[in-house]
Order: structure tokens, then C-alpha cells, then sequence
């Protein structure tokens, strides 16, 4: 049951990363970004572009972290180990990286067409 926190907190951490890089793509390419937060709130967004390149990178760590949970092998408690790998949790990682590459990959691509 730890190992299923651990690999959903590792999982949430990278995907609000992932997203917080979107929203700092977006904030200033897109026009609506102003109707929605303001202009106080698109310079505030504007004044944290320069976070872009930092939260890719530990959206990246995060989901290294979440891989090498649901991947490695278990440990083996009085020498009775699962009979089954955890599926669920890879699957949970998988679909993560996914929401994360395609957040960060319209964040990247947003922020160099602006």
C-alpha cells in the first residue's frame, strides 16, 4: 500500500508540474490568457516564465522517480514476494507521462511560436 502512495504522489507532483509549465507557456502567447487572469495576473504569469525550463526538468524527475517505483523490483518480506507485478500503478505512470509530455510539449512550443 506505500509503494501505491508513493507512485500517486510522484504521479500528481509531475502532472500540477506539467501543468504549471503549461499555464507558464501560455500566459503570454495566448490572448485570452489576459481575459482570464488579468493583466496584473499575465505579468505575474510573465514575470514567471523564466521557471519554464525548471519545472520541465523536476516534472521530469518526478515522473523518473514514479517509473523507477513502479518498475523496480519488490522486496521480499520473509521470503514471500507478490505473486503479481503492480499493473494498475504502471499504467498510472504511463498515462501521467503522457498528460506531462503533451502539457509540456504545448507549454514549449506556445511559448517559442509567441
Amino acid at each position: 500500500m506505500a509503494e501505491k502512495v508513493k507512485v500517486l504522489g510522484a504521479a500528481g507532483g509531475a502532472v500540477g508540474l506539467g501543468g504549471f509549465a503549461a499555464a507558464l507557456g501560455l500566459c503570454c502567447s495566448v490572448p485570452w490568457a489576459v481575459a482570464l487572469l488579468g493583466v496584473s495576473g499575465a505579468i505575474a504569469f510573465a514575470r514567471l516564465a523564466f521557471l519554464l525550463p525548471y519545472s520541465l526538468a523536476a516534472a521530469a524527475m518526478f515522473l523518473g522517480f514514479g517509473f523507477w517505483l513502479a518498475y523496480r523490483k519488490p522486496a521480499c518480506a520473509d521470503g514471500v514476494c507478490p505473486a503479481q507485478p503492480p499493473t494498475l500503478l504502471r499504467w498510472i505512470m504511463w498515462v501521467t507521462a503522457a498528460v506531462v509530455v503533451a502539457l509540456g510539449a504545448s507549454a514549449v512550443v506556445l511559448r517559442v511560436t509567441a
